[in-house]
């Protein structure tokens, strides 16, 4: 036996249409909680962002006109120079000095404090007893003032009395010209910014080490590989994407290098014969020594883009290693995404 429908049959023409219904209408609270819903992530970060506007936005966009005019500090006011001062910059023997000061204090100070580093985090990652006491013992350098590391430093490598010269004078070497030599001074420095660095980058290394699967090196060591084949075959190429931005952030670092060199010596100028003068201290001199902002102005927009052109080297390097990684960046055809998306 069956059973039918019995419900009565409403005309199409008879059925109430969207226009006819109720218009719903939100109560004050209701309104208030959907604006709290979308303005409220907007009003949390918006901070960040009212600061960055006003100690970074409006002193860049005020340097750069700055940077066009020979400014007059008594009148608060300049005139417009296009581009000399741009070409005088880039025409000053000094500031090619500088420059090469400034990337060779770089490399010898990048290169030696990542390899450093490595080698401290891989054995921070072992397991070692009071392993906490070590991790924090690693970063107490960084917590140091730059400019307390600069003046203890400095004694150190005095040329007369510093310690390092009179434990080479007590074995029976020749001391070193540390203050006149551009390349020891070059060492000089590097080495106040890999005491302090080095730590810093380790621990950053050693939290890329610990995010990596045990169960990798667990295989490895059933097939038989040593401790020097993981570190290269897994460790190594897991911390691919943290080692290109340990990279990218001691590159901008390097590049502006200022407490160091500032407070190698009683004079803070570089050196009788720009021997350490980097391209911060260059700029430092010609604002605060000469007053001459329009050419400080011009000088710290050059930096700024040769800081960008470098960021931008390493940011396409970034890209290129780690597409490799894990089969990204391989174009699959069009039917195999389909069957992948289902």
């Amino acid at each position: 036996m069956t059973t039918t429908d019995i419900r009565p049959h409403t005309p199409v023409e008879d059925r109430p249409t969207a226009a006819d219904r109720p218009i719903r209408v939100l109560s004050f609270r209701q309104r208030l909680s959907r604006w709290d819903v979308k303005v409220s992530p907007y009003l949390y970060i918006s901070p960040f962002f009212i600061l960055f506007a006003i100690v970074g936005l409006f002193p860049i966009g005020f340097t750069a006109v700055i940077s066009f005019q020979e400014w007059d500090l008594i009148r608060n006011s300049g005139t417009f120079v296009g581009f000399d001062q741009y070409a005088w910059i880039l025409n000053d023997p000094k500031f090619w000095v500088a420059l090469r000061n400034t990337f060779s204090i770089f490399l010898l100070s990048t290169v030696p404090q990542l390899l450093l580093a490595l080698f401290i985090a891989a054995m921070l990652d072992r397991n070692i007893r009071a392993k906490t006491f070590w991790r924090m013992s690693v970063l107490l350098p960084f917590v140091m003032a730059p400019v307390a590391v600069a003046l203890i430093f400095s004694n150190m490598f005095g040329d007369v009395h510093g310690l390092v010269n009179n434990a080479l004078t007590s074995v029976g070497l020749d001391p070193i010209a540390w203050h006149k030599d551009p390349f020891w001074s070059h060492v000089a420095i590097s080495t106040m910014v890999n005491f302090r660095w080095t730590g810093y980058n380790a621990l950053i290394l050693l939290a890329a080490m610990q995010a990596v699967p045990r169960e990798y090196y667990e295989a490895a060591t059933v097939d038989g590989a040593g401790a020097f084949r993981q570190f290269v075959s897994i460790t190594l190429p897991s911390l691919r994407p943290t080692l290109i931005f340990v990279i990218i952030t001691s590159t901008i670092g390097g590049l502006q290098i200022f407490d160091e060199p500032r407070m190698f010596d009683n004079t803070g100028e570089g050196g009788p014969a720009q021997q350490w003068l980097t391209i911060t201290l260059y700029l430092y001199n010609i604002g605060w020594g000469e007053f001459n902002f329009g050419r400080a102005a011009a000088l710290a927009w050059i930096l700024f883009i040769i800081i960008v052109v470098i960021g931008l080297a390493n940011l396409l390097i970034t890209r290129r290693l780690v597409r490799d990684e894990g089969g990204r960046g391989v174009k699959m055809p069009r039917r195999a995404r389909k069957d992948t998306a289902r």
